[in-house]
């Protein structure tokens, strides 16, 4: 039986690499869909530059929220309602004081603006293809996108408001 399974990896293996074209890959492909065709261009991420300054703290990200005013005193009501939020859609990916699959997001304050987290909140796509920290950490964090949880922007603010308690 062994000899059968190791059989079947070795012939998979050996169609696989079979299957590989040593031509180089093309900027654009031909794709013909019945009487049509059509260009397909192959998408390009433009590279992150090393001198990205991860701590811009003037950076608001790219999203709805433009400018936010905390007060020094946190809220604990949306403290609370923000730990409910984040507990339910954001634990599988970020442990609030280390890093899993996504950043931790004790101390995040100190690291970006206010603005810019809840842009990543909101916004996560288009911060991911056009914001600089962003792209940065989806490299840093093996190229795993943030997922968009559809929050509203007093869900996101109640999250934030959590994130504070985490200082």
């Amino acid at each position: 039986m062994k000899y059968i399974i190791k059989s079947f990896w070795a012939m998979m293996l050996v169609a696989l690499v079979s299957c590989g074209n040593s031509e180089e890959k093309k900027e654009s492909e031909e794709v013909q869909l019945g009487n049509y065709s059509k260009k397909e261009e192959v998408k390009k991420t433009e590279p992150v530059s090393s001198s990205v300054n991860m701590n811009d703290m003037s950076n608001k990200g790219i999203g709805p929220v433009k400018n936010l005013e905390i007060p020094d005193e946190i809220d604990q009501s949306m403290a609370t309602k923000g730990k409910v939020i984040f507990d339910s859609k954001c634990l599988a990916c970020h442990k609030p004081d280390k890093k899993f699959i996504g950043p931790a997001p004790k101390g995040v304050l100190d690291r970006r603006s206010p603005e810019w987290v809840m842009n990543m909140m909101l916004n996560p796509e288009e911060m991911i293809l056009k914001d600089p920290i962003a792209k940065q950490l989806l490299i840093e964090h093996n190229g795993s996108p943030m997922a968009n949880q559809n929050l509203t922007e007093e869900e996101a603010r109640q999250i934030l408001e959590y994130f504070r308690t985490l200082e």
